[in-house]
């Protein structure tokens, strides 16, 4: 029960990409939600079993550990958290797959900035807690 604090909703992005990691974070966190970052697979399934985020923003090609993996690792800890999937890449099987995992929606890097933060704000509206 919360009692007079609102609990911003989590987001926990996960790329390789530092850049792209604080452009996510700078801009979701100026739309007020509480990020987390993770640079692999093996930081994000800790975080996520951490801190339970409310959505995951997932790069599907990251060393080590790929998207699918993680997506996969991501559901079996917690089946309801929300995943969206981001790709520099137009592999269709791997979309296919990963949304027949249960990713929501993807999107093709370079991204537009507000497309995913309305995406964002379709799948985890400020203050739906």
């Amino acid at each position: 029960m919360k009692v007079g604090l609102h609990l911003k909703e989590k987001i926990l992005i996960v790329d390789d990409q530092f850049g792209i990691r604080i452009l996510l974070t700078e801009v979701l966190q100026k739309e007020g939600y509480q990020t987390f970052q993770a640079a692999n697979g093996f930081q994000a399934i800790d975080i996520a079993k951490q801190n339970a985020p409310d959505l995951v923003l997932l790069d599907m090609k990251i060393p080590g550990m790929d998207g699918i993996e993680i997506l996969k690792r991501l559901k079996e800890h917690d089946q309801s958290i929300k995943v969206i999937i981001m790709t520099a890449y137009g592999e269709l099987d791997m979309i296919q797959e990963a949304k027949d995992l249960g990713a929501l929606t993807h999107f093709a890097k370079p991204f537009d900035i507000d497309e995913i933060r309305q995406a964002v704000r379709q799948y985890l509206p400020v203050g739906s807690n």
